[in-house]
């Protein structure tokens, strides 16, 4: 590390100089900004893989760059080009539309790709549904409008039960999840568990314990048998007697399936009878009974920023590759985002790898230069005031720069990316000295806490917003 320390110095010192060996490490920058940028990732003695760039987007200058053309991976920064494209593509008033078909004893819930369809949304087309229906023979889920590949390319398999890797569906229901509510019970006895929804789609297999005391204390865990595709539930650990109500949130598997043994469950509340619920498309001949119209692309793109929420991300993805041939999938909707960013912000996509929507793939590659041109791109287009009102700042409450940057207010508007090894933030700084700066921080291959990358993210841009 001292080596690496030493060795790095003396190039940035050169670079710092009048006259820098151009081929020793791409840093193009103004020298007072440059040798300060500089001097505080030397001083991080952090050693990573960064690709690195700030431009104004008054003048078009290089404020500062650091191997700005390296490739890595973008983790959720991915969600940049994807809400763009979407915002070009799609429109901002674009909704999503689940609707129940009839056609004789047996009804169609379609889905359209909502990524917001909540449980109250579906009671309330199931309410509907029981005041003309006693009885039905088959309740078919149809889930045809995307295809049926619910885990993008590059996703890691062990991803597991957490509410990020919720599988993908046109059909998803409460973001593809369960929540459970945990508070403790009797010392002695098991933690009380209570789930929303209350379904027989999930089995629980409770084997908690309340304690009063940390003595050879187990830490308390909900997994899913994800390894077995199967949605049964094991609970184990122990809780203090004394801590208050929590809610874990696990996501489940089969989300058509799990969205229709809901709906039965809640016709069935409202005195309506549902022999048999399976998958199947909807015929032609069927008659349509009502329609849930989903709120705009703009409120589902704050969302998506906000939460960093993948399920969002993924559904626009395959929104965009909707054809009449053919329902929306990845390879599709990625060709729709790549054509955007070539033709609107002239980004060589030979040059960039785009699995999926979220950034959960580890097939991502792309660098600061190409998230700078869309920045840049985006800025100066009619989707201005959208796209930066999309983007989160230190202001931006329970989003995931809370406890970040706070102090920034509005001056900050960015995009956080974090997997295992993986910590990135892009966007936009509105600097007193500098006007309004694109920026893209990518920084890869670490092992542990991402705590001291992104201190050095934020000690980077307070020189900017800082006067």
């Amino acid at each position: 590390m001292i080596f690496y320390k030493t060795t790095f110095s003396i190039i940035l010192f050169w670079f710092i100089s009048c006259a820098p060996p151009k081929v020793l490490l791409d840093n193009p920058g103004i020298p007072t900004l440059k040798k300060e940028i500089n001097t505080l990732i030397v001083d991080s003695d952090l050693d990573i893989n960064m690709s690195l760039k700030m431009t104004s987007l008054t003048s078009g200058k290089t404020l500062y760059a650091f191997n700005s053309h390296k490739k890595l991976m973008p983790a959720s920064n991915n969600k940049l080009y994807t809400s763009a494209a979407a915002l070009v593509y799609l429109g901002t008033d674009y909704t999503f539309e689940t609707s129940i078909y009839q056609n004789e004893k047996n009804i169609y819930l379609v889905g359209g790709g909502d990524p917001d369809f909540s449980l109250d949304k579906l009671d309330s087309l199931a309410e509907i549904v029981s005041s003309s229906i006693p009885s039905i023979d088959t309740l078919f889920v149809d889930e045809s409008i995307m295809d049926t590949i619910h885990y993008g390319k590059g996703w890691m398999w062990d991803e597991g039960p957490w509410w990020y890797a919720a599988p993908v569906s046109a059909l998803s229901l409460n973001d593809n999840c369960v929540n459970f509510y945990v508070q403790t019970g009797k010392i002695g006895e098991p933690v009380n568990i209570q789930t929303h929804p209350s379904t027989n789609y999930i089995q629980i297999d409770n084997q908690s314990m309340t304690v009063n005391d940390t003595v050879d204390y187990q830490k308390f865990k909900i997994d899913r048998d994800w390894a077995g595709r199967t949605n049964r539930f094991t609970i184990t650990g122990e809780k203090l007697v004394t801590v208050s109500v929590d809610t874990l949130i696990r996501n489940i598997h089969h989300p058509p399936l799990f969205s229709g043994i809901v709906f039965k469950e809640m016709l069935g509340k409202y005195g309506t009878k549902v022999k048999k619920v399976s998958i199947g498309k909807n015929p032609k001949s069927s008659k349509i009974m009502t329609t849930h119209i989903s709120d705009s692309l703009y409120h589902s793109t704050k969302n998506l920023m906000n939460e960093s929420d993948n399920l969002t991300a993924e559904l626009f993805v395959k929104a965009m590759g909707i054809s009449e041939q053919f329902p929306g999938n990845w390879e599709d909707g990625i060709y729709v985002i790549k054509s955007i960013l070539a033709d609107s912000a002239k980004i060589d996509t030979s040059d960039i790898r785009i699995a999926d929507g979220s950034g959960v793939s580890r097939y991502n590659l792309t660098s600061a230069d190409h998230f700078i041109k869309l920045l840049t791109y985006m800025y100066h287009s009619s989707f201005r005031k959208q796209f930066i009102e999309f983007l989160i700042g230190g202001d931006t409450k329970n989003s995931t720069l809370k406890n970040r940057l706070e102090s920034t207010g509005s001056r900050i508007r960015a995009k956080t990316g974090h997997l295992s090894g993986v910590s990135c933030l892009s966007g936009y700084a509105f600097s007193p000295h500098y006007g309004p700066v694109a920026f893209s921080m990518l920084m890869n291959g670490y092992i542990g806490s991402s705590r001291e990358y992104r201190q050095l993210q934020d000690q980077i841009l307070g020189l900017l917003i800082h006067d």
